[in-house]
């Protein structure tokens, strides 16, 4: 049985690229997470690099959501991939994880209050505009948009 389950922070944001797999193309999306170690030796590093990579919706989903310093769970299986390099003669591996599911570890109010949405490219939050049910709808809301029940962070997918 190969299956691995992490837990951990985005060391980077995901990288995604395309590769003509098939009719159509294939998106591969790439991240790496700090997993820390249950004990640690004096002298060693606290935290693994796992490398991730992850397909499809999987990938299409990492790169939409997953910010550098996000706590995520990933489970999947593990790979490792030998070659031979040329330039050494020597043959190599590398080791990394294939994503079946990936789940955010945190709640997105934790990780903005760390301070993790700094510097990150991701759109500015325009304030909910306020007004009583009795009002009617804002003026910048056409008047055929009709919400039918309210929507709160834990209905939300992500």
């Amino acid at each position: 049985m190969n299956k691995v389950i992490l837990m951990g922070r985005l060391t980077r944001d995901p990288e995604t690229r395309y590769s003509q797999g098939g009719s159509e193309p294939l998106n591969i999306t790439r991240y790496s997470l700090a997993v820390n170690r249950r004990f640690k030796k004096e002298g060693e590093p606290d935290a693994d690099f796992i490398n991730c990579v992850a397909f499809r919706k999987n990938g299409e989903f990492a790169a939409r959501f997953f910010k550098k310093g996000m706590m995520v769970a990933v489970t999947g299986s593990l790979q490792i991939r030998n070659w031979d390099d040329p330039q050494t003669n020597q043959r190599k591996q590398f080791t990394e994880v294939i994503v079946d599911d990936q789940y955010f570890a945190e709640s997105k109010a934790s990780f903005e209050a760390r301070g993790g949405s700094q510097g990150t490219s991701a759109p500015a939050q325009r304030p909910a505009p306020s007004y009583r049910e009795n009002d009617g709808p804002p003026a910048d809301i056409p008047p055929d948009f009709f919400i039918d029940q309210e929507l709160s962070d834990d209905d939300l997918p992500f």
